[in-house]
């Protein structure tokens, strides 16, 4: 058989060099569209969901919302398996479904079923399913440094850079970790409110429905028509203070005469700290399941260098996790190997054969065989990553062995047509 296809590769030269372009090109495109990751993604199809109960203890957490949304999520088809874990004020549930279910067609699923179990949660509550990606999905970490405070900082990162970055493609969500929310304090005085008659659910009552914008239809003069809305939403501590709790016997109080107002911040669960120099706030970008990582935190790069123009003076981004790295340095160990494996290639076939015909055989098969798994993994959906390239740059030696056989049989074939060529004879 390996003879009768060497013989046919000789006498077919030109179909041969035509096809051998073609897998030139056809690697060459296959490789540009590969998805290139530093790991191979082993996980499962996997839905998280998180919710969040601000105040309740872990045990109020797993009764009152993990197990109701868990006994909800059962039954769900191709399901394998169903854990959560509660912690204070907060309860993550994980299904993992079987190997090739369609992650979207799963989310679905969850979808529809978690919409049911919330009509039965306390009030309160908030949350969803995580974004689509998976536990290797961290691709690129930052942290905003300068002089601005932690609150400052913070918000910099949730109402600038984070909206931004979470438009390019490939990217599934951008944490915000550390720092600082901002919110707006109110600290009732119980004995003013009582010395007035003044309950704390009226001041609950007031700040509720004194802070959003209402419309008020509009106004028409000859063929203009003017809008009118009601200006209501909270904008400064001064807004919040001007707020009328109670009118009566003429008088009038607000809520800073029975209240103290200030900035505060959410409470926090814990904190990011860089190098043992105090804390510091930190942007996560996660990437989409299945997507280049290469490109993805390529566009991430891109994207900051166009913000930090934009930035306060004094304010920069530092990087201090690239995937990219990694990815670079897969890359590079099959490239190196490669390269090194035809210098070798041709230095011994040199030194043992001493036929350079068969030295460049051999070492133009080592590229074309990478072009053709490239194609191989593009087709069955594979990821070029720190796995599959390094099984790639182990199969170019064996895959030295082999053609070194083939040579030699090429050798002998091309020996045997010499020696069958007929003689003549000339008088």
């Amino acid at each position: 058989m390996l003879a009768a296809l060497i013989r046919f590769s000789l006498t077919q030269r030109l179909l041969i060099l035509v096809l051998t372009v073609i897998l030139i090109a056809a690697g060459i495109r296959a490789f540009s569209g590969l998805p290139i990751d530093a790991f191979p993604d082993v996980s499962t199809t996997q839905v998280k969901i998180i919710m969040k109960a601000p105040g309740m203890t872990p045990e109020e957490v797993e009764t009152r919302l993990a197990v109701p949304i868990e006994q909800e999520l059962l039954g769900i088809p191709r399901q394998r398996l169903l854990r959560s874990t509660s912690k204070y004020a907060l309860t993550d549930i994980t299904l993992d479904f079987e190997d090739g279910t369609d992650i979207y067609w799963a989310r679905q699923q969850v979808g529809e079923r978690l919409a049911g179990a919330m009509g039965n949660l306390p009030p309160g509550v908030s949350g969803g399913m995580a974004p689509i990606t998976t536990p290797l999905g961290e691709m690129f970490m930052f942290t905003i440094e300068g002089d601005l405070p932690l609150a400052e900082k913070r918000a910099l990162l949730d109402w600038v850079i984070r909206p931004q970055l979470r438009t390019l493609p490939g990217v599934a969500d951008v944490n915000s970790l550390g720092g600082e929310v901002k919110t707006f304090e109110v600290l009732p005085q119980p004995q003013l409110l009582a010395a007035r008659g003044i309950a704390l659910k009226d001041v609950l009552a007031v700040l509720e429905s004194n802070n959003r914008n209402d419309g008020a239809g509009r106004l028409n003069d000859g063929e203009e028509a003017l809008l009118v809305r009601a200006e209501g939403a909270i904008r400064t501590l001064d807004d919040v203070r001007a707020i009328v709790v109670q009118t009566k016997n003429n008088r009038i109080v607000r809520i800073g005469d029975v209240a103290e107002v200030r900035f505060g911040a959410l409470t926090r669960y814990g904190a990011v700290t860089r190098n043992g120099q105090g804390e510091a706030v930190e942007g996560l970008v996660l990437g989409l399941r299945g997507a280049n990582a290469q490109s993805v935190v390529s566009g991430v790069k891109a994207r900051l260098a166009q913000i930090a123009p934009s930035l306060p003076a004094g304010v920069r981004i530092e990087p201090f996790y690239d995937r990219s790295n990694l990815v670079d340095r897969a890359v590079g160990t099959v490239a190196k190997a490669l390269m090194e494996a035809i210098v070798l290639v041709v230095i011994l076939l040199l030194a043992f054969l001493g036929n350079l015909r068969a030295a460049i055989v051999v070492a133009l098969m080592l590229p074309l065989s990478a072009l053709a798994t490239f194609i191989l993994m593009r087709l069955s959906g594979l990821s070029a990553n720190l796995m599959s390239l390094g099984g790639l740059a182990i199969a170019i030696g064996m895959l030295v062995d082999a053609a070194v056989v083939v040579v030699e049989n090429v050798e002998s074939q091309l020996a045997d047509a010499q020696e069958n060529l007929p003689t003549l004879h000339l008088n």
